[in-house]
């Protein structure tokens, strides 16, 4: 059944009709969690936290964060509110080191997830009319069927390519007549080079609008999209300890991503003291609790990602609170000669560079007991490696914008074309040598 999913009874609530919604469920989920949660449970009990204790929603303060490592700790099934036999799907995050974040659902949680991600391609546009190539891969990963699922449920064709054979996708893409991509912005921007191989130019797609998650994009990153590609970019946010997709989105002004508030409280902290901001519009860690799930409910989850509150109403009339787009991870950080140095940072200098693929990442060493960092960047052009002033300029060009934004030394390096291995999944921006190991 296709459904009108631009909920203007819900998404243009007032503030205090918001407000009133949260309080009762937070206090109804304390409740779930301590009853139905042995780890929370006992965090409750540690930090004398009762459902009685949450008289306003400032209160949610005196409740213990969760981390990641709490769920890794309680692998695979310790932090389930229900048993096994309720939970109907299980998925787990794409992390690379130590066990996955594995999270359930129950077929409540399914069919309310599928209404988020409804509600978000609504607003960024998407209508029952379009065709929606989902290249994200199928698997644990909740991107793919959590967007399949959404798009569908408003009427959309669904397309589920998934990831890889990306000469096929193309193929599909012009072939079926795709209106609208999902996929990781680093993808796109690979199946436009496979495009262009192929003799296609954007002229030869139907596309007009992407839905791109799953890693950060920033301005500069949307603005090469959307000149590679010919189409309308839109981000979305979303992790698999939350739901997946469906959190928030950005609507077809792109002011900010409106967060299901019905369904979630946002919160912004310092990651260093741990403590509320009291003005939310700062940048801080990025802190939700889950008001709706059954299978995984969720206690003040530290995201790890940096962004920013307004509760100004949106111009397009919807009232929930808009996060800023997440650029930066608080883990993500690196510390080179005691600057704090963020992947996003260097990401929106390279893109606007010419003869510069976007295509980059950035080598990390350790010498004499400093740390270095090297900045490996293609070119879009071979010929000019034998070009040796003009490839000497665009070094020091890029060398100094870099040092310019970031006030430290680095090493630029230009590689040829495709050097960079290319994947379907997020890209692997940060090579970090000094533990051998790749972020």
């Amino acid at each position: 059944m296709i459904v009108n999913y631009w909920q203007k009874d819900i998404e243009t609530m007032k503030r205090a009709d918001i407000e009133a919604i949260q309080l009762a469920k937070l206090k109804k989920l304390v409740d779930y969690c301590y009853n139905n949660v042995p780890f929370y449970k006992k965090k409750l009990d540690d930090a004398k936290v009762t459902a009685d204790k949450i008289k306003e929603l400032s209160d949610i303060k005196y409740i213990p964060y969760t981390t990641k490592e709490d769920i890794r700790d309680n692998y695979p099934y310790g932090l389930f509110a229900v048993p096994r036999n309720k939970v109907v799907r299980i998925h787990a995050s794409s992390g690379t080191t130590g066990k996955p974040t594995v999270v359930g659902y129950t077929a409540n949680d399914v069919n309310l997830w599928t209404d988020l991600v409804s509600r978000i391609v609504v607003s960024a546009g998407a209508t029952q009319d379009d065709v929606a190539q989902v290249s994200f891969g199928y698997g644990l990963f909740t991107g793919a069927l959590g967007l399949h699922y959404g798009l569908e449920r408003i009427g959309a064709t669904v397309i589920p390519a998934s990831s890889g054979n990306t000469e096929k996708q193309i193929m599909l893409m012009e072939d079926l007549g795709t209106t609208t991509l999902i996929s990781t912005p680093s993808y796109s921007l690979y199946m436009a080079e496979v495009a262009k191989e192929m003799g296609k130019t954007k002229d030869n797609f139907k596309l007009r609008l992407g839905l791109f998650g799953s890693e950060g994009c920033t301005e500069e990153m949307r603005d090469k999209l959307e000149e590679t590609w010919g189409l309308f970019v839109t981000d979305n946010y979303g992790m698999s300890e939350l739901t997946g997709p469906g959190v928030s989105g950005e609507c077809i002004y792109r002011c900010g991503l409106h967060i299901a508030e019905d369904h979630y409280i946002p919160e912004i902290i310092s990651s260093k003291t741990l403590d509320v901001l009291d003005d939310p519009s700062q940048e801080g860690e990025l802190v939700f609790t889950t008001l709706s799930k059954e299978a995984f409910p969720l206690l003040r989850y530290r995201t790890k990602d940096i962004s920013s509150l307004d509760y100004e109403p949106c111009k397009c009339g919807r009232t929930h609170v808009r996060m800023k787009k997440v650029t930066a991870r608080a883990d993500d950080m690196l510390k080179i000669k005691g600057v704090n140095v963020f992947p996003s940072q260097i990401e929106s200098i390279l893109v606007k560079m010419p003869h510069i693929s976007p295509n980059y990442q950035l080598v990390i060493t350790t010498k004499n007991y400093m740390d270095s960092i090297e900045v490996r960047v293609e070119l879009t052009d071979s010929s000019l490696l034998e070009k040796y002033s003009e490839l000497e300029n665009l070094e020091k060009t890029i060398y100094n914008k870099i040092k310019t934004v970031l006030g430290i030394d680095v090493k630029i390096t230009l590689l040829q074309p495709k050097s960079i291995e290319r994947t379907a999944g997020k890209a692997k921006r940060i090579v970090d040598m000094r533990d051998k190991k790749t972020i």
